[in-house]
């Protein structure tokens, strides 16, 4: 009897041992020992791609890795600036090597990294007014386009887009190496009708251009006035616009050709509209690098043409890094360019935004 009750408490005290010990193994500590932490987070080895160990980085590698951005983007922050050297004839000037050029940025001499001519592929678009103030020469206008055209595309690597403008801007035909689809996107001009929102349409091509890699050059075929475009839609936001683009800007303005066919005379009705036209169509050519041509018939308007091909085929690119634009996010830094050579003209652009990081 003793030896039973004695085995009987035995076996209690037993499997009361063997319960606490169970409750202890299984229950959560409290208190994670700290230490233990790092070696599971910070180790590569164990999980160097959970999604959990990203937030408890060291700061370190989180400093160093802005670092090495911002070296990649200074890097490729190339900014091109095409370059038309005209001699005193009106001839491009085409011998020109690496040390004949002087490139100043706010005033201030800077390295050229290299000159190259202009076998970059270039993405052009026109922008053709298609209001009823240009109803005289469009036939002929037409006629022009569809040989400039024919001449500045080089299928193998250039691109060219067609824009009509009017009371809107319509995109007749999206960039293409077909230079047959531009031809019939012109020859189906609708006739022109309604007011004139140029500077509206301006923006908005330039916008398009923007998405774009490659030499970005707009051709305007305008008398230059503007009636109906938006109040906010200033001569300075287009110029900006056209700036933050690397847009370069050549105008055909048809107004002179006009007054002709309907007068037999150069020179219209120079009232205030007419004044506004030309000084806007003058500044936006002079801020991108580009250039106003005035014909006066027929034959000056091909010229015209003509001369924008030649002056494409033949630009400078002048490639600038700049290496000090980090505290002038947002900012315009001026453009200065000269030759070593005398009696020549020199168009460039006149400045670039810096871009915001």
């Amino acid at each position: 009897m003793k030896l039973g009750l004695t085995f009987a408490l035995i076996l209690t005290a037993v499997v009361s041992a063997a319960g606490q010990s169970a409750r202890v193994k299984a229950s959560p500590s409290p208190t994670p020992n700290p230490n233990l932490r790092p070696s599971i987070i910070f180790i590569p080895p164990i999980q160097p791609t959970s999604t959990k160990q990203r937030p408890m980085s060291t700061p370190t590698p989180v400093k160093r890795d802005p670092d090495e951005a911002d070296v990649v983007k200074i890097e490729s922050n190339l900014v091109p600036i095409p370059v038309s050297v005209i001699d005193a004839r009106g001839q491009s000037v085409r011998d020109l090597k690496l040390d004949d050029f002087q490139l100043k940025i706010d005033g201030k001499p800077v390295e050229i990294s290299e000159v190259s001519r202009s076998i970059s592929p270039i993405r052009l678009a026109m922008l053709f007014d298609n209001s009823s103030s240009v109803l005289v020469a469009r036939e002929f206008e037409k006629d022009a386009a569809v040989k400039f055209f024919r001449r500045v595309i080089r299928p193998d690597r250039d691109m060219a887009a067609l824009f009509s403008v009017a009371d809107r801007t319509q995109l007749e035909q999206p960039l293409t190496r077909d230079v047959s689809m531009l031809v019939r996107a012109i020859e189906g001009f609708a006739q022109p009708e309604g007011a004139t929102a140029l500077l509206d349409g301006i923006i908005e091509v330039a916008g398009y251009l923007g998405d774009v890699e490659g030499r970005r050059v707009m051709v305007i075929v305008s008398d230059g006035e503007d009636t109906i475009s938006d109040l906010d839609t200033t001569l300075e936001k287009v110029v900006r616009r056209l700036q933050l683009t690397n847009c370069q800007v050549y105008v055909v303005k048809t107004k002179d050709f006009e007054n002709f066919k309907r007068t037999g005379v150069r020179s219209g009705n120079a009232n205030i509209r007419v004044l506004d036209a030309e000084r806007r169509m003058q500044e936006i050519a002079a801020q991108t690098g580009g250039w106003v041509y005035s014909p006066l018939d027929e034959r000056e308007l091909e010229v015209a043409f003509t001369n924008i091909v030649a002056e494409l085929s033949d630009q400078y690119i002048l490639s600038y890094y700049p290496d000090s634009d980090a505290d002038k996010a947002g900012q315009f830094r001026n453009i200065t360019v000269m030759v070593k050579r005398s009696n020549v003209n020199v168009r460039t652009r006149k400045g670039y935004y810096v871009p915001k990081r």
